[in-house]
């Protein structure tokens, strides 16, 4: 049996023709679980590849059921009408072949069990696992002005207990198994029992399936190239799937690859159970720094309570305060109530309004909305409380007339008229249990919603403050969901009062105020984490049609392309470090700055063991700081230390870490003590030349 070796051919990426960086604040995405979607060709229903996995009755849920790429691109119309602007799909790439059951049918339908990440899944295109019909799909998303936000499993490939025991083959060619994996592309490891440990989450078996080892040489090349792949056939977005069990400082390399490649936009699943959950410190770090934004799983929890489950909106107004103000960039974490992995919104409470309100909320709030294939068809299947598998429901109905449908038209019509919507802050206005009133405003504009989740109850509003200008104004969805008018009078400047008002049970109202910028106003950045010469798009209004300048400092930045609301540079040749980026338009007129940190070089992934490291009590850590922006430039928090490592052979530790190529780097070791106090190594500063490409390793002993 041959095994791959690790040559990995790179040499395509470098054809690409690039496209706009992503600024994806203005889309609203359409998420597909592609097999149960519609059936476009009949021909790969049953490929001779992975003959036996098909169901045509549509009775067995762990069978494939037929959609495809081609169903896909069939419905466009149907998808673009609704008002989404780009289209989440399941992961594209070859799947196992081999039913996972003895007798019967347990296949993956839902193309998370990779076998090749270098082919396509035949039951999504053709027999002969070419990219013809992605190619087809993404052309016509293209053509439509749609976005295409394709899936990447990094962490594994397929079961390590059935079917092909985790074979990964690149282009057919196989690599390893689980059981015969010579060059250690695989870790091998019990299943993960302690979700809170960070070795664990990282290094330990998520449910059986194959765990890569990306630290491996091969592995890392392998999948980077996968990436870049994907990236030729003109994919816009990344979803990456559990990026809470990936090698943590090896994720920063990847997405630092993805972008130096292509303008791309990234943002992964980590779950967690809410803002007080033991690692939402390390998800909070790692989406302020990797240059990959999250799921918003603690908005998630708290809609599903307020929405499904009848909580007080308190809940959810204390979950937007503390994302805001933990995270940099929160108009970059995705939104959304309802996924692949959960039962549907109406399975926790059959109550069409109740959704209404929840799409409205995802839809004018904060973040980068996802609605979830057949919500606008208010589809479900009650079985076993509508849990994984039953959430996966074939999309039966195609209505144009459904209230979801037209709601989701007229939010994301909002949402790329109003860049209050996309860009804006957020401040609650008025809240009660039942009640909760919010509003968004970028610079002049601004967007004021109002939602009543109670079925039978209506409140008197009184009060009521907004930054809207003195006026009367429409309900923006036009009484759709018996929205009402809103008059506003003159008062102190962001607090104007608005006159009191009733609100109807069930009911959304939203009022806007949109004017077009007189001076340049910034809005995003994206990615915003790079080394010199990577490019990157800058978003907003007002940027004037006369080309200016965006400063990294005094330093000007190359520019690739000018218009009114997006600009698109490369990064200067500055040091290291964190910049206010300004941009000035050709006039002279400065806008708001931007946060951006240049990195030194390319990433490197880099681990690092430190053996006999100094005694540690229950709730320390060992981290490891240095002289570099990667290095966390000598921080000593928690937040700005690179860590924690990891201990399962304490006293030793170690973490990966990406590092700048081909730099010569200065490290210490320091303990960050349980009440913040911090102990040094001893000795001099550690030094180390990180190599230019593939990944390294560095062991030291502690100084005393």
């Amino acid at each position: 049996m041959r095994i791959a070796s690790c040559a990995i051919l790179l040499a395509f990426a470098g054809g690409i023709s690039l496209v706009r960086a992503q600024d994806f604040k203005k889309q609203v995405i359409y998420q597909i679980v592609t097999d149960r979607f519609y059936d476009g060709d009949r021909s790969n229903d049953n490929p001779a590849e992975s003959p036996g996995l098909f169901d045509p009755t549509h009775q067995n849920w762990q069978a494939y059921w037929g959609g495809d790429l081609a169903g896909i691109q069939h419905q466009l119309s149907y998808i673009k009408g609704m008002g989404a602007t780009a289209v989440w799909i399941s992961p594209v790439v070859n799947n196992e072949n081999l039913a996972c059951k003895s007798p019967g049918v347990f296949a993956p339908y839902h193309s998370y069990w990779t076998r090749d990440f270098m082919t396509l899944e035949e039951h999504f295109g053709d027999n002969s696992n070419s990219f013809l019909a992605f190619d087809k799909l993404v052309s016509a998303l293209h053509a439509n002005g749609m976005k295409i936000v394709v899936d990447q499993a990094n962490n594994h490939s397929n079961p390590d207990n059935c079917g092909e025991m985790g074979s990964l083959y690149n282009n057919g060619t196989l690599m390893a198994a689980a059981n015969n994996d010579p060059k250690g592309y695989f870790h091998h490891n019990p299943g993960i029992s302690d979700y809170n440990d960070r070795y664990q989450v990282q290094y330990y078996t998520l449910a059986d399936l194959t765990d890569l080892n990306q630290e491996n040489t091969d592995i890392d090349a392998y999948l980077k190239a996968a990436a870049m792949q994907l990236q030729s056939h003109h994919v816009d977005a990344f979803r990456l799937d559990a990026i809470k069990h990936v090698t943590w400082g090896w994720e920063y390399s990847f997405a630092n690859s993805v972008y130096s490649n292509s303008p791309s936009f990234l943002f992964g699943e980590w779950m967690n159970g809410g803002v007080n959950d033991p690692l939402y410190p390390d998800a909070r770090k790692f989406a302020n720094k990797s240059g990959i934004s999250l799921l918003d799983f603690p908005l998630n929890n708290a809609l599903r309570d307020v929405f499904g489950s009848d909580k007080p909106f308190s809940e959810i107004d204390a979950v937007i305060n503390a994302e805001d103000n933990d995270f940099i960039y929160p108009n970059d974490l995705v939104t959304f109530f309802d996924s692949h992995d959960e039962s549907r919104l109406l399975n926790l409470n059959n109550n069409r309004n109740r959704l209404h309100e929840a799409l409205a909320f995802i839809l004018a709030g904060r973040g980068i909305p996802i609605i979830l294939y057949g919500d606008e068809q208010y589809l479900l299947n009650t079985t076993n409380n509508g849990n994984d598998p039953f959430d996966r429901v074939w999309m039966s109905s195609y209505s144009t007339t459904t209230t979801a449908y037209k709601l989701i038209g007229k939010l994301a019509a909002l949402r790329q008229a109003n860049d209050a919507v996309a860009y804006g802050s957020w401040m609650q206005r008025w809240i009660n249990n039942d009640v909760y009133i919010f509003e968004r405003q970028f610079f002049n504009d601004v967007v004021l919603v109002a939602i009543n989740k109670s079925d039978s109850s209506s409140y008197p509003i009184s009060g009521l403050l907004t930054s809207l200008p003195p006026g009367t104004y429409p309900d923006d969805l036009g009484g759709l969901l018996s929205g009402n008018k809103l008059t506003v009078t003159a008062g102190n400047p962001g607090n104007n009062p608005a006159g009191d008002f009733t609100i109807a049970p069930h009911s959304v109202s939203i009022w806007q105020y949109q004017v077009n910028a007189t001076a340049p106003e910034a809005g995003s950045i994206g990615p915003h984490t790079g080394q010199p010469g990577m490019q990157v798009t800058m978003a907003g209004d007002g940027f004037g049609t006369l080309q200016g300048s965006v400063l990294f400092g005094s330093t000007p930045a190359p520019i690739v392309s000018w218009s009114n609301a997006m600009v698109t540079f490369t990064v200067p040749a500055v040091s290291n470090g964190g910049y206010d980026v300004q941009l000035k338009s050709g006039g002279g007129a400065s806008a708001n700055t931007i946060p951006f940190t240049v990195l030194a070089a390319k990433l490197i992934p880099v681990t690092f063991t430190v053996h006999n490291a100094a005694q540690t009590n229950p709730g320390d850590y060992i981290f490891v700081t240095g002289n570099t922006v990667e290095l966390g430039n000598w921080g000593t928090t928690f937040q700005t230390a690179v860590g924690p490592m990891l201990a399962p052979n304490y006293p030793d530790w170690f973490l990966n870490v990406s590092l700048p190529a081909g730099q010569t780097v200065e490290f210490k070791f320091i303990v960050i003590h349980s009440d913040g106090s911090v102990q040094w190594e001893g000795g001099a500063n550690h030094s180390f030349k990180v190599p230019t490409s593939g990944t390294s390793a560095l062991d030291v002993t502690w100084q005393q």
